[in-house]
Formats: structure tokens, sequence, C-alpha cells
């Protein structure tokens, strides 16, 4: 299967460099798939699970706050904010976080705090999830 170089940029680190012949992400209306060959574009990246695949067919799984993606020719970078594997993810810490993005948003607030809150509020849940996945696999 045809590959193309996939790049995911953290604030703190490279996540992943490589060759990839598959990536699934979320983005504002669901999920979309990039193969080798996908015609150029900068789009959005939502909370949640990128999912791709290696040359080796081996399936990756990323936990991501939102950012961006951008596909040329035969390279994909994506930046955002936060990138974890499933199995770095403390339960007990996103489950704090969870609690907390909560009580935030049961309180009187701004626009920009709401927005803030609804923000944690998705990035626990999106890690809770991965990390439910991770501790399935065990």
């Amino acid at each position: 299967m045809k590959t193309f170089h996939l790049r995911i940029l953290a604030c703190n680190r490279v996540f992943y460099e490589g060759e990839c012949e598959m990536l699934v992400f979320p983005s504002f209306d669901g999920e979309m798939a990039i193969m080798a060959g996908h015609e150029q574009m900068s789009t959005a990246i939502e909370v949640g699970e990128i999912r791709f695949r290696t040359e080796q067919g081996i399936w990756r799984i990323a936990i991501v706050s939102d950012g961006l993606l951008k596909v040329e020719k035969s390279k994909v970078t994506i930046l955002v904010y936060s990138a974890e594997k499933p199995e770095e993810i403390d339960a007990f810490r996103a489950e704090a976080a969870l609690e907390r993005a909560r009580e935030q948003l049961s309180q009187k607030q701004s626009i920009v705090e709401y927005n803030i809150s609804r923000a944690n509020l998705a990035r626990a849940m999106a890690r809770l999830r991965g990390a439910g996945k991770h501790m399935m696999d065990l």
C-alpha cells in the first residue's frame, strides 16, 4: 500500500514522525480519513482520538487536544497542544480533571471561562476514553 510522511507535533514533543498508510482523525463534523495521494488541504482537529496505520501495518492511537492538520503532496503535519498514548494517561488524574471541569461548568462564568471549561471537559472525557481502551487491552 502507498504511504505518506506523517508528523504529529505537540507543544512538548514530536509525538510521531514516520511513514503512514492511513490516518483517521476527529473533525468538527465527524471523523475524516487520509490516505496517500490525498488532495492538499488544511483543517481543524477536534479533541479526541487519532488512529494511524504505519507502513508495517500496525495501528497506533493518540489522544489529542484540538489543533490543525495540513496535507501537502505526500506529507501530513498535525499540530496539537497535547498528544498522548493511551498507556501514558493517568486515569485517576483524568477523572479528577473531569470532575473539576463539571464543577466549573455548574458555576456562573464569563463566555471565555465557559468555553475554557467546555474544552477542559472535552479533553478529560477523551483522555478517559483513551485510558479505558488501554485498560481493556491489558
